[in-house]
């Protein structure tokens, strides 16, 4: 019996990837990377607001001053303002910095009196201002060869002009699930038997995963029946097996797969639950044993103290990665980058902290 790790270690080291291809990126979701990408351009591309208010230079805003209005700059085309000493410039959500302005001040904190309007409140310098670039660099590594696009991963490629991705071969895979107690959903159960749901899941994963599904088969604890379903599975590049891979009697997946002439690397695994896991090979087939018993978790050890400071709850934007789950990036609503790493939502309450170690429920939603 070895660890999770070599386990792990002796998997990566048997199978070998398949060749690369290039597809559009409205094909290439839920796909992994073939290749590292890197930014082209900086996010945001430009110093922008923010949010709606008056581009204004801080020096110029303490509480009670007036400054007087001298243009409008919307989100769009740069119409090359300028703010001088005493002045502001009308501004929205997005619209570029006019020259000379080095804060915004957001229209809730001033009064508009026609052409002025008269600061509430003192103004610091860089208020309200996305630099650029603070979002993603020129040059940054966006995707990693091997990650997984997700649908942000895929929007964030097109901010940069990709208008293709190259993502790993095509793999074909299929599902076997093993045992005289499993019933086919829909069927009459009778009494000791259960819903057959393994393979479900087991393909559901597998397809979000970019592999296609080419069979999904039960079979009953019969070896004959167990060693021909065995070789039709092994016409794909992944067959995974669901049940039959324990030391009973009636475990029928190991001896019929050494009768194929398998090539079993691992067999038995120090985890719990998972200690009867399988892998090995088929000729140029890889092939996974799995307990028949299906476990599903959500729960994380934080990797990061985190506090929600503001008037409402804050759902962190992160990556849950081998049971740890760690905050990605800015967690402002803009930056895409960060979240084209995350894969999941941990929800913090109004004021709660949260230490490093601690042990949280995440919302999975990629």
């Amino acid at each position: 019996m070895i660890s999770e790790r070599e386990a792990r270690e002796k998997i990566l080291e048997g199978v070998q990837p398949l060749p690369s291809r290039q597809m559009a990126l409205s094909q290439v979701l839920h796909c992994f990377a073939a290749e590292n990408y890197f930014a082209r351009l900086p996010l945001p591309g430009f110093d922008n607001s923010a949010m709606d208010g008056y581009a204004v230079i801080a020096s110029s805003c303490r509480k009670g001053q007036r400054l007087r209005v001298t243009g409008e700059q919307p989100a769009g085309s740069d119409r090359k303002l300028r703010v001088s000493a005493g002045e502001a410039v009308r501004i929205f959500t997005g619209a570029p910095i006019p020259d000379g302005a080095d804060a915004i001040v957001i229209q809730e904190d001033v009064t508009r009196e026609e052409a002025e309007i008269v600061i509430k409140m003192d103004v610091e310098v860089g208020e309200f201002i996305r630099q650029r670039g603070c979002d993603l660099a020129e040059g940054q590594k966006m995707l990693s060869k091997g990650d997984r696009i997700g649908a942000a991963a895929a929007g964030l490629l097109a901010s940069q002009g990709f208008v293709k991705a190259m993502i790993g071969g095509e793999v074909k895979a299929a599902i076997l699930s093993t045992g005289d107690e499993l019933v086919s959903p829909g069927e009459k159960l009778e009494p000791g038997q259960i819903y057959e749901s393994n393979s479900t899941l087991l393909s559901a994963l597998a397809q979000r995963s970019g592999a296609i599904v080419n069979s999904v088969e039960h079979c009953r604890d019969e070896r004959q029946a167990t060693i021909e379903a065995i070789q039709r599975g092994t016409k794909n590049d992944v067959l995974i097996i669901s049940g039959g891979v324990s030391v009973g009697e009636h475990d029928l997946v190991n001896d019929a797969l050494r009768s194929l002439g398998a090539h079993i690397e691992i067999w038995r695994v120090a985890v719990k639950p998972g200690k009867p896991f399988l892998f090995g090979r088929i000729e140029k087939c890889a092939v996974f044993g799995l307990p028949g018993n299906p476990v599903s978790g959500f729960v994380a050890t934080l990797t990061a103290d985190l506090r929600s400071d503001g008037d409402r709850a804050h759902y962190i934007r992160g990556r849950l990665d081998r049971g740890n789950f760690t905050p990605v990036g800015r967690q402002e609503s803009h930056a895409l980058f960060g979240l084209s790493r995350s894969n999941s939502l941990l929800r913090l309450e109004v004021g709660e902290s949260l230490k490093a170690g601690a042990i949280v429920q995440v919302q999975m939603w990629d």
